[in-house]
């Protein structure tokens, strides 16, 4: 069972508990500092809008549209990064 958030632009919830089409805005990275380097080098920095695609079929990689580009990211990775729903 999932435990996905529907999208009331209120909260910020972890990217990987988003529902599918919802787009959000970035709002804090709390990995480590490699991982949270690597991350921002992709492109995935505060205040960037992010949109998640679609998720592998065992859960694990998510894709996800940033600036144009898709990205695959652990899930392990996504439950990391806070974003805010946005209407």
């Amino acid at each position: 069972m999932t435990n996905e958030v529907q999208a009331t632009g209120k909260e910020a919830v972890p990217l990987s508990d988003l529902r599918h089409g919802v787009k959000a805005t970035i709002v804090h990275i709390g990995l480590k500092p490699a991982e949270s380097q690597r991350i921002m080098e992709l492109g995935l920095i505060r205040n960037t809008e992010v949109k998640l695609l679609k998720t592998a079929p065992l859960g694990d990689p998510l894709e996800i549209l940033v600036r144009g580009s898709r990205l695959s990211i652990r899930k392990s990775q996504a439950r990391h990064i806070m974003v805010r729903p946005v209407q």
